[in-house]
């Protein structure tokens, strides 16, 4: 893993023009290991391009975009493209790019809590299932930047939560730099170490709960702005272990799907905190 104080990828003034027009321009941008940086903004604002651009997909048309040599990146996209009519395994899944043995395939399901779906058919996921494992085939190769498109696209709130939380603790497990995309503006994680709003350019960048008061932030988006960002926190008495079990407080285990200890009722409950009007 790349050395803490060292940043993984870094915009500098970038820009992309497509003809005479600018996708996005002027962007100031760094991950370093350890680090969760989202993107937020209206569609068309400029996300995926400055993600393509730090990923070196695509080349700046002005300003630069630098990466350490050698950068490990694991993707989840917004969307995946499969013909479901087809049997495809989760083995079968996660070695379609990536030339990992089971013993490699077994770990980074465990880490994401979905390590009994090795041999499951990906037709018959649901939706949280289909996310835990696209991040573990994400992270099966030890990345150094993690970029997530949408992570909770798809999922209910409740598989939400598990999947946030979940992001979390690969965050803290793995050490690696977290680039996350949000189209939706449904849900920041409080867990982020910083928010970065793009409409054509960065409008305001901040932590979360910033970002919510910036006076750029409301102007965007206006009589929305009240309900536009949330920022999610999560207290728990359990931990949900890499096999799948659950110990709570007490010390006793338990097995269950991962995201059903999120329906009932904890010491200190979930907290989904509208910070837009505080202050």
């Amino acid at each position: 893993m790349t050395d803490p104080q060292t940043q993984l990828v870094k915009l500098e003034g970038a820009g992309v023009r497509k003809g005479a027009e600018w996708l996005v321009r002027g962007v100031d941008l760094s991950v370093s290991p350890g680090e969760i940086i989202t993107l937020i903004g209206p569609n068309g604002s400029g996300k995926s391009t400055t993600a393509k651009m730090a990923l070196g997909i695509l080349t700046p048309s002005e300003g630069r975009a630098v990466r350490v040599p050698g950068l490990k990146v694991g993707y989840v996209p917004q969307k995946l493209t499969i013909d479901w009519t087809l049997p495809l395994s989760v083995h079968r899944f996660l070695r379609l790019t990536n030339h990992l043995s089971v013993a490699e395939c077994t770990k980074a399901l465990e880490q994401t809590g979905a390590g009994r779906l090795l041999n499951a058919e990906m037709r018959n996921l649901s939706g949280g299932e289909l996310q835990r494992v696209m991040l573990a085939r994400a992270i099966a190769r030890n990345p150094d930047l993690l970029v997530l498109d949408e992570p909770v696209q798809g999922v209910d709130y409740a598989g939400e939560i598990a999947i946030y939380d979940l992001i979390s603790e690969i965050r803290s497990t793995m050490g690696c730099g977290i680039l996350m995309i949000s189209h939706d503006l449904h849900v920041v994680m409080a867990a982020a170490d910083q928010v970065v709003c793009l409409n054509g350019h960065v409008c305001c960048r901040g932590t979360p709960s910033d970002v919510s008061k910036d006076a750029n932030y409301q102007a965007l988006f206006g009589a929305r702005a009240g309900a536009a960002l949330a920022v999610y926190e999560h207290h728990h008495d359990h931990v949900h272990l890499p096999d799948g079990q659950v110990r709570h407080a007490d010390g006793t285990l338990c097995s269950a799907c991962p995201g059903e200890h999120h329906d009932h009722v904890h010491d200190e409950p979930h907290k989904q905190t509208d910070l837009s009007n505080a202050g």
